[in-house]
């Protein structure tokens, strides 16, 4: 087992896997940003290292000032958290070529699968569902109308290095195709570095379904049950529950194995998510796969009782799962709401500035992951996530009153945030017969 690890990444994933290698007696670096220095992570890691100033390209982001701090601090291995350098092949490499083991998949993996074309080759390899698309990238638009014709309008066109919503456009007809990919590419081009494309049938008011899963080295992979991840704005969640409500058993079952049936294929190890569209006939299709650990991995961990921070850890040393496949059980419902720092009623405008007060909710099945505190300043120059309140109960309507009184008793004073509309969400008829898909917010809510 490792004796130190060093978490690249800020906020309340260090802290939370800070909080995971102390259980262990591991202990845990931090490294910061000048706007960081306050942060809680800092002060709750055993040792920690500055490494830039605070914009990310110049800190977060240097994997030479990383590198540096690991070596100077005797670390064993790397957590990169999420977001980031989380899904950077590159920095995989780099961290176990300089004899530090880096916790998450090889970066082999992480590079098939990060790129959305190979990981949808992949997904029909393993007989996982795909939605009716292109044969691979687009490379001419007499190509992508060929395409369009057999697949039918609308037609969603995607970036294959995409993430976040970046290099999405949906094309209603031949003559809005053209504008449409070149718009995608142009965005993808500027945001990832690469401008390939492919078309995807338009699935239109879909749910947001995605299998948490993790896979040893010794040939065990196991899933912890479904997260659904519909409540979204610009393609950016904002609640996600498990399990998935008004999903039929059967469904469930299938989709479950199908997650696993991709990760066993990619010869994956560590945990990953799959995600998946679910149509209103409930029938489901692969998306893409997240090589790294998720925000929302704690309601897979209330319902399951499996700490996926630790296993992550125990998987990197070479140890196998603590667990099998026939041991995971789904107890109750957990909810999770992203606490941001932003003001819901300003078009979500960032509230970044000092916190004056803080109260952070309590009692049974209550749980808030943050790295905030009165006194703190939250610096501009992030993501606007503050916290993750998290509550599980016996029954999904129970954790719907849970979290709203966890909402209610949330008290941030200073900046503004998102625990007012997330309350909204949580009454509004159609989330509470589970029965919203990815476009509720926008529909209901921004129109």
């Amino acid at each position: 087992m490792f004796e130190k690890i060093l978490i690249a990444n800020r906020g309340e994933i260090a802290l939370r896997i800070i909080r995971a290698a102390r259980e262990m007696g591991i202990k845990s670096v931090a490294v910061y940003s000048q706007a960081d220095a306050e942060s809680m992570h800092v002060k709750l890691a055993d040792e920690a290292y500055c490494v830039g100033s605070a914009r990310s390209g110049d800190s977060y982001l240097r994997i030479d000032q990383i590198i540096a701090a690991a070596e100077v601090s005797g670390a064993d291995a790397v957590h990169p958290g999420y977001g980031f350098l989380a899904e950077n092949s590159h920095f995989n490499e780099v961290c176990r070529e300089s004899g530090f083991e880096f916790i998450g998949p090889s970066p082999q993996a992480m590079e098939k699968l990060g790129d959305k074309n190979t990981a949808r080759s992949m997904a029909i390899a393993n007989n996982v569902p795909v939605v009716p698309g292109s044969d691979g990238l687009i490379e001419s638009p007499e190509a992508a109308i060929k395409t369009a014709k057999e697949i039918g309008y609308p037609v969603l066109i995607k970036a294959t290095a995409g993430g976040g919503g970046k290099g999405m456009r949906v094309a209603e007809d031949e003559k809005s195709l053209a504008v449409a990919i070149n718009q995608a590419r142009t965005e993808a081009e500027a945001a990832f570095g690469n401008g390939g494309v492919y078309l995807e049938r338009y699935i239109g008011r879909p749910r947001h379904i995605e299998v948490q899963v993790i896979a040893d080295n010794h040939g065990n992979v196991c899933h912890l049950m479904e997260r659904d991840c519909s409540v979204q704005r610009r393609h950016q969640k904002l609640i996600e529950e498990a399990p998935s409500p008004n999903l039929p058993e059967e469904r469930r079952r299938e989709i479950c194995e199908a997650a696993v049936r991709m990760i066993r294929g990619a010869d994956y190890s560590n945990a990953g998510t799959v995600e998946f569209i679910v149509d209103q006939n409930d029938d489901f299709y692969f998306i893409e796969v997240n090589a790294r650990i998720q925000v929302e991995h704690p309601v897979s961990e209330m319902i399951t009782g499996i700490d996926l921070i630790k296993e992550q850890i125990r998987v990197a040393a070479g140890e196998p799962l603590s667990f099998t496949q026939d041991q995971v059980k789904c107890e109750g419902h957990a909810i999770e709401c992203r606490i941001n720092a932003e003001n819901p009623d300003k078009n979500f405008q960032p509230s970044a500035g000092k916190i004056t007060q803080m109260f952070a909710p309590g009692g049974l099945g209550v749980r808030f992951d943050s790295h905030v505190y009165g006194g703190y300043t939250v610096p501009p120059y992030y993501d606007s996530m503050i916290g993750k309140l998290i509550v599980h109960c016996r029954t999904r309507d129970d954790a719907i009153a849970t979290m709203r009184r966890a909402l209610f008793e949330l008290q941030v004073e200073g900046i503004h945030t998102t625990a007012s509309f997330h309350d909204k969400v949580l009454q509004h008829p159609e989330f509470v017969s589970g029965k919203h898909d990815t476009k509720f917010v926008e529909r209901e809510f921004l129109s």
